[in-house]
């Protein structure tokens, strides 16, 4: 932004959502879904030290901000503390339930939840059907939450359209997919901008239109490999004629990646990258190898996997290896200093790698590596 455009600026916010406190990845390696759970509550740090760098005058969460609406002490508790280390008396954080997290009685955001009475005064949970809070002189917040985890009726609809005469700032919040928002809400109800929450990538809703805009910053650490620019917070800028500049702000500490490798030059490019330190990593290996090539497979993935005594090169590893075969057929001759005993279980092994049931081929193919190993060992 400009020295110029920074003049115009009348107003700033952070906009956030889909924080999902207290999500569990029961995919994952027991360590590895301790460290991503942990993650979605450190990244709380970096979301509040932006808000900070750019002075916002008010902080927005959009919903979804614990994964259940009755989370663990140690979620909301962590969250609360992290609030009250900030002096942020002329900074509201607006805190609105979302379909994960809805508004119930005895939920997270009851008013006799010890949750509610560990905030600091400046934050401001949304717990009825809408809220109207003023930001400054000349902007306002309209917001409103989720009561259930889906629903018919179009959560924008409580909010009043703009009045004649209003030039106020005017600003929705809200929380969907399961709840059928308008993508022409922000215009139909007067809005210069309306903040959501619910998908978990960053976007504009149409991606067209970008005035007045209608924003999902998506979640700021990822969740599965299948959402598209997540990690994000969005900053947004208002001029003296009501328009908002938005921009994405990264904060993740992870990037998933899903990939797959089809050779050993891919396998070993890919050990290989300086960028993985970081990176969640689905990989599907889908190769048939001969035995000392399929023993270079084996330590690249060791490579990348890491063991208990030693970090792998990437951050974690989800590994498909069931496209990973091999040639079964010439291992016998790489085994010719084992005992006539065990080259004859060579031999019926190979037998039964070349069965139609995958399960007793894969099996084979592994006692055959391990007896491949044994030759190369004696």
């Amino acid at each position: 932004m400009t020295l110029h455009a920074e003049a115009e600026v009348v107003l700033k916010l952070l906009h956030t959502a889909d924080w999902h406190l207290g999500r569990k990845f029961a995919a994952f390696r027991d360590e590895d879904a301790t460290t991503l759970s942990r993650a979605r509550m450190t990244v709380l740090d970096r979301i509040l030290g932006a808000a900070e760098r750019h002075a916002v005058d008010a902080v927005l969460c959009a919903g979804d901000l614990f994964d259940e609406p009755t989370p663990g002490k140690e979620w909301w508790e962590g969250l609360a503390q992290r609030l009250q280390q900030r002096r942020w008396e002329n900074r509201p954080v607006f805190l609105l339930p979302g379909n994960h997290d809805p508004l119930l009685p005895d939920s997270i955001w009851d008013q006799g939840h010890p949750f509610r009475s560990a905030l600091p005064p400046w934050v401001h949970v949304i717990d009825r059907d809408l809220c109207e809070h003023p930001l400054s002189a000349n902007a306002v917040l309209y917001a409103v939450p989720c009561r259930s985890r889906a629903g018919q009726s179009d959560p924008t609809e409580r909010i009043p359209r703009r009045a004649p005469g209003d030039e106020r700032i005017r600003i929705g919040l809200v929380h969907g997919t399961n709840f059928p928002i308008a993508t022409d809400a922000a215009i139909e109800r007067g809005l210069d901008y309306l903040a959501i929450g619910d998908t978990h990538g960053f976007r504009f809703v149409p991606p067209d239109r970008t005035q007045p805009p209608t924003i999902y910053p998506g979640t700021p650490e990822p969740t599965a490999f299948d959402e598209r620019d997540p990690g994000n917070v969005a900053i947004v800028f208002f001029n003296r004629r009501r328009r908002a500049q938005v921009q994405p702000e990264p904060v993740a500490h992870w990037t998933w990646e899903d990939c797959s490798v089809g050779s050993l030059a891919e396998l070993r490019a890919l050990r290989d990258r300086s960028d993985l330190e970081r990176r969640v990593l689905r990989l599907r290996v889908e190769m048939r190898l001969s035995a000392p090539e399929y023993e270079q497979a084996e330590r690249l993935i060791d490579d990348l996997q890491g063991s208990p005594a030693r970090h792998g090169r990437a951050g974690m590893l989800v590994l498909d290896r069931e496209g990973l075969a091999l040639q079964a057929t010439d291992v016998e001759s790489y085994c010719g200093e084992l005992p006539e005993v065990l080259q004859m279980a060579v031999r019926r092994l190979q037998q039964r790698a070349a069965a139609d049931h995958p399960h007793a081929a894969a099996v084979a193919q592994r006692a055959l590596y391990h007896l491949y190993k044994a030759s190369r060992a004696s």
